[in-house]
């Protein structure tokens, strides 16, 4: 348990979502991507192998007390099980340099086997990465696994942008290529969620910025709403994050089952706060960019007291969190920042005149 908290993760999450008394409120940055800069590694170090990829998200743990592990499966994982190739860059997120998929004709090819963990070296990792943060810290906070939504899956077998014209000219060939990178998420989870894993979904090509409301509707919400359904049948819950603004389809993203929804800094938390508050607990949302990347301490500090004012009230509940993953070239000390900015102004119970 880190020194300034009188609770651990687990016991604050217990106590938060029973509606009982908590020492902070419950705050999780979205440090995935730079993890690995805790422990002095590269990111090509840390997702080399499952104990630097465990030990850096245990690394954030013991440094700030985020109430949070996430294995990070990453954006490509269901592309590159398939045969796409990434760039690996020593110490970037690695983006896709060659998809598997050329066309939409050839969709016969996919064969989901290639995504089993058993057939997958880089799901196996992730598993045993879980699996040695469960044994080194589980007893204090809960491991989850973070994965992509269907469409970013897609995306990683076929170009983004032959993906977003193909909805208009070849919906049916889309609507295929989304069946399998459904099925294909459903195998990558599964070991996870017997193993007692939440899922953290995120599905940044189903951004507002990228897709309107209406194909939201018809080519990313039934299969993500039967990915949630999944994991309601196991028994585990799911916190969804879709990137950009998307303020005009909020009520379609509930409408998916989530269990907490985690909203990007452009969409007003305010504006989610009253009109799904009161269905399922809202997470965000501190700009990633402006105050963690480039901003000043104080710069973090009016950033976490703006949301908590905004959200601490939430009818079912709010979380502290960013806006979107930390970027990586961000400094450490601005994340100490957000962390010691959450014991103050979310120090429990809230008091209101600490916002003026």
């Amino acid at each position: 348990m880190h020194k300034d908290d009188q609770m651990t993760p687990r016991e604050r999450s217990a106590a938060f979502f029973s509606g009982k008394e908590i020492d902070r409120i419950p705050t999780m940055p979205f440090v995935t991507s730079i993890s690995g800069k805790v422990v002095g590694m590269t990111f090509r170090e840390k997702t080399s192998c499952a104990k630097n990829h465990a030990n850096a998200q245990i690394a954030c743990y013991k440094r700030f007390g985020n109430d949070g592990i996430s294995i990070e499966y990453g954006l490509h994982g269901v592309g590159t099980a398939l045969g796409s190739k990434t760039n690996n860059p020593e110490d970037s997120v690695p983006a896709i340099i060659d998809h598997y998929l050329k066309n939409l004709n050839d969709l016969n090819c996919l064969d989901l086997s290639k995504v089993e963990r058993k057939n997958d070296p880089w799901l196996q990792l992730n598993y045993d990465a879980y699996n040695i943060a469960l044994d080194e810290c589980g007893d204090e906070v809960e491991p989850s696994f973070s994965m992509v939504g269907p469409i970013t899956a897609a995306g990683s077998l076929y170009p983004v942008e032959k993906l977003l014209r193909s909805i208009r000219k070849e919906p049916e060939r889309v609507h295929e290529l989304l069946r399998f990178s459904t099925d294909a998420l459903k195998i990558v989870m599964q070991d996870f969620l017997k193993a007692g894993s939440d899922v953290s979904l995120c599905d940044p090509i189903a951004s507002g910025t990228l897709i309107d409301k209406k194909t939201y509707r018809e080519f990313v919400l039934p299969y993500t709403k039967e990915l949630i359904d999944y994991v309601h049948e196991n028994g585990r819950t799911v916190a969804y994050h879709v990137c950009g603004d998307t303020s005009h389809m909020t009520l379609d993203l509930v409408e998916t089952g989530c269990d907490m929804l985690s909203i990007d800094n452009k969409v007003s938390l305010l504006d989610t706060k009253k009109l799904v508050g009161d269905r399922l607990p809202i997470v965000g949302n501190v700009d990633p960019v402006e105050a963690i990347m480039l901003g000043s301490e104080e710069d973090v500090y009016r950033a976490v007291k703006n949301c908590i004012k905004d959200g601490y009230d939430s009818p079912k509940g709010y979380l502290l969190s960013t806006g979107c993953g930390i970027p990586i070239n961000s400094p450490i000390e601005n994340i100490d920042a957000m962390m010691s900015a959450a014991r103050k102004y979310g120090k429990w119970p809230i008091n209101p005149s600490d916002f003026e």
